[in-house]
């Protein structure tokens, strides 16, 4: 018997990848998807952790043995977040922690996040610790730099602790800022159709690693600490390497992207305007960031073709989801046309769904 049960979603981003690490902006929403995390104190200074998606697994180990755990996989997420509440002084007397979630793995939409958010919002409330929203978003970003090992940002855990139902939320890095900014597609007759090519990706890879050494570089070589600071595109065309130029290029254009939409939606425009910006960033992310697949391509192509207006890959890239902006009444159809598409061409069949922007990691029970 739990103490009680935390949820914290996943997330997708309207517009905004690969900005965190450089001191950007980002614009994600919740999903309606989420990771459960069902918690109970002990007193006998050891964690327990299972998962109902990982039936017949069961971990456990002592708080002050985290450190050197001898676990992989997808233990290291929530054991993470323990280590790292134990690691800050909080004291952590022993804890049962019983997962379950319905956030889509490998697809690009913070399944890694979810899980850590909902574990960290559990112990807050169940050792009834004095953190803020800020800390539990930096101890879950800790667990997946540092016991995880994936060097991501801090895009994935803000949205999922601080974003609300029916707002998009700008994030601004470089500030440590945040805004909520209104959006209600279902008004204009609009949906966000989410198509996962079942193409899973692993950040914990080299290439994510490659892609932030690569902007650090593009950063230090323009005299600056962060891409954030360049906001002249044309200053980009003075990096003589052609790869740092490319991957600069991106960061900087996506910045701008970022404001753009969230100044359009905050002045009530017509949200169909902020499709063809989607598309733009999607050619970014494939050209100059190169981090797209033919199976996101494939989806952004055939959304386009078949009547989206804008639509692009999500996420940290090599594998994951698209996200096309799309008429209410031509979802369902782009949807099939995709899945076609996806079936002519030899890949896995992909799943698709409707975000609409849902709350972050609250107690549910």
């Amino acid at each position: 018997m739990s103490d009680g049960v935390w949820a914290a979603p996943g997330r997708v981003n309207i517009i905004g990848e690969h900005t965190d690490y450089n001191g950007g902006y980002a614009l994600p929403i919740a999903l309606p998807h989420v990771v459960r995390c069902a918690g109970s104190t002990t007193t006998d200074g050891r964690v327990r952790v299972t998962s109902r998606q990982h039936e017949g697994e069961r971990f456990e180990v002592a708080v002050d043995e985290l450190a050197d755990a001898p676990v992989s996989g997808w233990v290291r997420y929530p054991l993470g977040v323990v280590h790292e509440f134990h690691r800050r002084g909080h004291r952590i007397t022993g804890a049962t922690l019983d997962l379950d979630g319905n956030v889509p793995i490998g697809a690009g939409l913070s399944s890694s996040a979810a899980i850590e958010c909902s574990v960290a919002v559990a112990l807050r409330d169940l050792f009834e610790f004095p953190v803020s929203d800020a800390e539990l978003i930096d101890i879950s970003r800790a667990a997946e730099n540092d016991y995880v090992g994936a060097p991501t940002g801090s895009l994935d855990q803000s949205a999922s602790i601080l974003c609300t139902a029916d707002h998009a939320l700008l994030l601004d890095f470089g500030e440590n800022g945040h805004d909520q900014v209104a959006f209600d597609l279902a008004a204009a007759g609009l949906e966000l159709l989410i198509i996962d090519t079942n193409t899973p990706h692993a950040l914990v890879d080299g290439e994510y690693a490659q892609r932030r050494e690569q902007c650090e570089s593009a950063a230090t070589a323009l005299g600056v600490r962060s891409l954030r600071e360049i906001t002249d595109i044309r200053a980009v065309d003075t990096l003589v390497d052609p790869v740092l130029r490319r991957r600069a290029r991106h960061v900087v254009s996506e910045n701008a992207r970022v404001l753009a939409i969230a100044d359009a939606l905050r002045t009530g425009a017509d949200p169909r305007t902020i499709g063809p910006v989607l598309t733009v960033a999607h050619a970014s992310l494939r050209d100059d960031f190169e981090v797209s697949t033919a199976q996101l391509d494939t989806a952004v192509t055939t959304a386009l073709e078949e009547g989206a207006h804008g639509a692009r890959m999500v996420g940290g890239g090599f594998g994951g989801s698209i996200v096309a902006l799309t008429e209410r009444d031509s979802t369902e159809r782009i949807a099939d046309a995709v899945e076609k598409r996806f079936h002519a061409s030899g890949f896995a069949a992909p799943r698709w769904f409707v975000a609409v922007p849902s709350p972050g990691a609250r107690r549910i029970s």
